[in-house]
């Protein structure tokens, strides 16, 4: 399922040695990798944006009580990044989130299942040395 961001299409921040540089190219991006690659750093980047960002939401597994499919039809006009999905996210909440037209999404987890996601909503996340940082991008899967 190819469609284009309805959120943004870029998002850039800086952290202490660490550079987070993505460029959507759906509305469901799927980040998928090895643990150890930066996948979870670059949520915590992104988290620290949303106190500032109002077009941002993150939920990860200390919202494993909470009705995250609710709190998802609750929520437009966000960039809902979502850490951990393997954990956090059911079935149903899945298949809401594939057709959700109010959101852009970054999922990140190793289970793509019931997203309706194809090879084009895949992705993995890249580093670089840029001078005393590391910047992390995201490249299409395989």
């Amino acid at each position: 399922m190819k469609s284009r961001p309805i959120v943004m299409e870029h998002f850039s921040t800086v952290h202490s040695a660490f550079i987070v540089d993505f460029n959507f190219q759906n509305n469901i991006t799927i980040l998928m990798g090895d643990s150890g690659t930066g996948k979870t750093a670059s949520f915590s980047f992104i988290k620290e944006c949303m106190a500032v960002n109002p077009q941002i939401l993150c939920l990860n597994y200390l919202d494993y009580q909470k009705d995250v499919k609710e709190i998802i039809r609750h929520t437009e006009g966000k960039l809902i990044v979502i850490d951990n999905a393997d954990i956090l996210l059911d079935d149903d909440t899945r298949k809401y989130i594939s057709l959700d037209d109010k959101n852009q999404y970054l999922i990140i987890g190793r289970n793509p299942k019931n997203l309706f996601a194809t090879k084009e909503n895949l992705y993995e996340l890249a580093s670089e040395k840029v001078g005393e940082q590391t910047k992390f991008t995201i490249h299409n899967y395989l």
